[in-house]
């Protein structure tokens, strides 16, 4: 329950009689002692709190709050300020809006949980944890480890990455999906901008790229309301855990001696310990669950930048300022262009069709090879190359000192 200004006066008048200094009285408080003075010099005066009278600044959202109460948790304030700051531009303080709330609405009857235990298959949760000063190599970096727990049978997988940006998130994904062997059908997740752009939570907007895996996978993400750290408390858990495992107090020669030592930490920690499902192992109780997980797909290489193009008449379609080619029967439809970690992918139907070097000088990349075979029903081949692009060709393949005069002059025939 929040507490209430006047409940501030009164302790704070307590204390400063009791001859606790400002400065305690501020810390105990978690007030600033410039709040503290200003308190004590009205009390001092009798003069009343003239910010009282004043209207709440989060009046300004009353409708907006209003909604919220009426369909949300009433209890979890930090949330409902996340959500006017995402969805209504609101500018002011989460203490203004508990402030509002403590004046309007009654505390809510508390509601007891009801404790579900999730069917195999349908969930896992995943976080992330940071390992500052990890010596690998002889040297000391900082790691960041993937945690992946499927919420039936607590079986899980830790993947160590070098970052938290996308290419890393969906490595870790693909990683993880491989160590548990086939894709849980929902994938709850934090708020983390990899996941989830703007907003937070079920009014969350995903971000574009991890939307796009999500539906080449086949999963649905289900990010947790903010600042609910039990939304996921079966990860959160697993991290404490693993955290425990001594690996991070170790030297290793390489991240792939850390990792393949991690697999085998969590295998054992899976055998040691109990599922609260089943009585039994969480090892055994992850071999049953493997059964109800969808069958691991070719997993997409790592994208951060995707995009939708339209192919246009030169078998060409524009990504980051270049253009690539893709097979010509392909013309005039929509594509979707994924930038990976050195590559370019082009796809249709989630199927790749043409993949090209990303962040080249060149800024058109033409594989010869699309512009081959017979038309089809709707588009028909290009015309073959006649003797000037042969030529072309053929030059353009030899290296300039090694060119002979000769080739010119075919060259200048082939042109008239």
């Amino acid at each position: 329950m929040a507490i209430t200004d006047l409940e501030i006066r009164m302790t704070i008048k307590t204390l400063a009689a009791k001859g606790v200094p400002k400065r305690a009285i501020a810390r105990q408080l978690d007030l600033s002692e410039g709040t503290i003075r200003y308190h004590l010099s009205r009390i001092a005066s009798g003069t009343p709190d003239g910010r009282a009278a004043q209207p709440r600044r989060a009046g300004v959202a009353a409708d907006a709050i209003a909604h919220w109460m009426a369909h949300h948790d009433r209890t979890n304030l930090a949330a409902l300020h996340a959500w006017l700051v995402a969805e209504h531009d609101y500018a002011g303080s989460l203490r203004s809006v508990q402030r509002f709330v403590a004046d309007r609405y009654p505390p809510p009857p508390r509601r007891v949980r009801r404790r579900v235990e999730t069917p195999p298959g349908a969930q896992a949760q995943v976080d992330w944890a940071q390992f500052p000063r990890m010596v690998v190599a002889g040297e000391a970096v900082t790691l960041h480890a993937f945690h992946l727990v499927l919420s039936h049978s607590r079986f899980g997988a830790v993947v160590w990455m070098p970052a938290e940006d996308s290419l890393c998130w969906l490595a870790a994904h693909n990683a993880a999906f491989e160590r548990i062997g086939g894709i849980p059908a929902v994938l709850r997740v934090d708020n983390t901008k990899t996941a989830v752009v703007r907003g937070a939570g079920t009014w969350g907007q995903l971000n574009d790229s991890y939307r796009r895996y999500a539906t080449t996978v086949r999963f649905h993400v289900d990010p947790c309301m903010p600042y609910s750290p039990e939304h996921k408390g079966k990860v959160e858990r697993a991290v404490r855990t693993h955290r425990g495992i001594d690996l991070a107090r170790q030297a290793w020669d390489s991240v792939q001696e850390l990792q393949a030592a991690t697999d085998d930490a969590v295998r054992d920690s899976a055998q040691r310990r109990r599922c609260p499902a089943t009585g039994g192992s969480v090892f055994d109780a992850w071999q049953a669950e493997r059964a109800a997980l969808a069958p691991l797909p070719v997993l997409p290489a790592p994208f951060d930048h995707v995009a939708t193009r339209r192919v246009g008449r030169d078998g060409l379609v524009a990504f980051e300022g270049r253009q690539y080619s893709v097979p010509f029967a392909y013309l005039d439809r929509s594509v979707e262009v994924r930038g990976g970690a050195g590559t370019v992918q082009v796809l249709a139907d989630l199927q790749i069709i043409a993949q090209h070097p990303r962040h080249t000088e060149r800024r058109l990349l033409v594989d010869d090879a699309h512009y081959e075979g017979p038309g089809t029903a709707t588009v028909q081949a290009p015309t073959p190359l006649g003797r000037m692009g042969r030529r072309l060709q053929e030059l353009a393949a030899m290296p300039v000192q090694h060119r002979p005069l000769d080739l010119y002059a075919a060259l200048a025939e082939a042109a008239r």
